[in-house]
């Protein structure tokens, strides 16, 4: 009985030691996983506090960056609007110098070789985009309707016969489809100013409502105008009236055919360059 007993404690005393030793094991074991957290936590606010120092140094590169380039926009936005002096007579910027090039792209080339200057070039782009905007294909340019370019003012010259019976200054129907053309251009753009020039042949001609040339060449001028104004709604502050007479014919007054000539009316419009193009362009 004696030695069961004494087995008994003996093992008991045993199985104390080794439960204490694992457990000073294991509590060892906790403290160095306490002691790796604390260090990876450590580890972590600093490699935390590296990134945010990045991602600060990124942001403002990214910053600087789309400063520049925002700066670059805005330099080639001012270099393309910046004006350019042309012959004198107008100013066109980089932008109309390319929509010009373009026009020019698409004018018979044979024109295009007999531009010498920059004058030259733009008044054949805007004749060219008049043209293509009024549609002359029906009508015969030689004898009804021709488009020119001076000094940068657009002259659109249409002959008696397309606007007015024979010593009449009231506009005839046929005139219709060649002054909506005309309208739709000024409506379309509030920069353009329009003058209305009546031109004679020297025949001198008296009635009683007409006392000469003078006469039915402003008389036609103002019967133009009041039909852009009442019947296609051009407005009249843009819109001027002028009688020429007979002394700025085109040639001669020798024959009838050179006397059809010189009796026409000359629309003269005053565009913005850059407008114009702008204009054109996005017509086309």
């Amino acid at each position: 009985m004696k030695k069961i007993s004494i087995l008994l404690l003996v093992a008991i005393v045993l199985t104390s030691c080794v439960s204490k030793k694992k457990y000073l094991a294991l509590e060892n074991e906790n403290g160095e996983i306490k002691s790796e957290l604390t260090k990876t936590k450590v580890e972590k606010e600093d490699l935390e506090g590296k990134f945010a120092a990045i991602q600060e140094r990124v942001d403002q590169y990214n910053t600087k960056i789309n400063t520049l380039a925002s700066l670059n926009t805005s330099l080639n936005e001012e270099n393309n609007s910046k004006m350019e002096n042309v012959a004198g007579v107008a100013v066109i910027s980089n932008d109309t110098k390319t929509k010009m090039r373009e026009t020019l792209a698409k004018v018979d080339p044979a024109l295009v070789s007999e531009a010498k200057t920059l004058k030259d070039s733009m008044d054949l782009a805007v004749s060219y985009n008049l043209k293509k905007k009024m549609d002359t294909s029906t009508f015969n340019e030689d004898d009804d309707i021709a488009v020119s370019i001076d000094e940068t003012v657009v002259m659109i010259s249409i002959s008696d016969k397309m606007l007015f019976n024979t010593g009449s200054y009231r506009v005839s129907n046929k005139a219709d489809n060649i002054l909506q053309k005309l309208a739709d251009v000024i409506n379309s753009e509030s920069s353009i100013d329009v003058m209305v020039e009546g031109h004679t042949d020297s025949r001198s001609i008296s009635t009683d409502k007409i006392q000469d040339n003078w006469d039915l060449s402003v008389l036609r001028a103002t019967s133009v105008v009041r039909k852009l104004q009442h019947q296609y709604n051009v407005a009249p502050e843009k819109l001027i009236a002028s009688g020429r007479s007979s002394y700025q014919p085109l040639v001669g007054n020798e024959t009838s055919e050179d006397r059809a000539r010189n009796r026409r009316t000359r629309i003269i419009i005053l565009p913005n360059i850059d407008k114009f193009f702008a204009l054109m362009s996005a017509e086309n």
